[in-house]
């Protein structure tokens, strides 16, 4: 996928609980050398890493990446840039507990229960 194309265009993010770093990269139209550069760059970007040390993102970090991605693409940020806005965007919600947010946890611990049923 094309850096310039808006966020409005990405595929939805399906319901699941960890996603590869190929899967990450076709969801947010991010190469996977740019994640894993993102990843140094941004220190609330660390995925999961398990066996031979494969990448696992979770929900929260796809979004996360998708909104680095439109402060560094569509709205023109440097990485620098970008890293203060989020850092304010953290202070200024209290934690990052953002309404989104707890959706999200509330609908990912709604899957752990229905697992924890099977």
């Amino acid at each position: 996928m094309d850096p310039t194309t808006p966020s409005k265009e990405l595929p939805p993010i399906p319901a699941k609980r960890y996603f590869t770093i190929g899967e990450v990269s076709e969801l947010c139209g991010v190469k996977p050398h740019v994640l894993r550069y993102w990843e140094q760059e941004f220190t609330q970007l660390k995925p999961i890493k398990r066996r031979g040390n494969r990448r696992y993102y979770q929900h929260h970090e796809v979004l996360l990446i998708r909104r680095i991605r439109e402060l560094l693409y569509e709205q023109g940020f440097t990485i620098s840039g970008a890293r203060n806005r989020l850092e304010e965007g953290l202070s200024e919600s209290g934690a990052g507990a953002s309404p989104v947010n707890l959706r999200e946890l509330k609908r990912e611990l709604k899957e752990v229960i229905e697992l924890l049923h099977v």
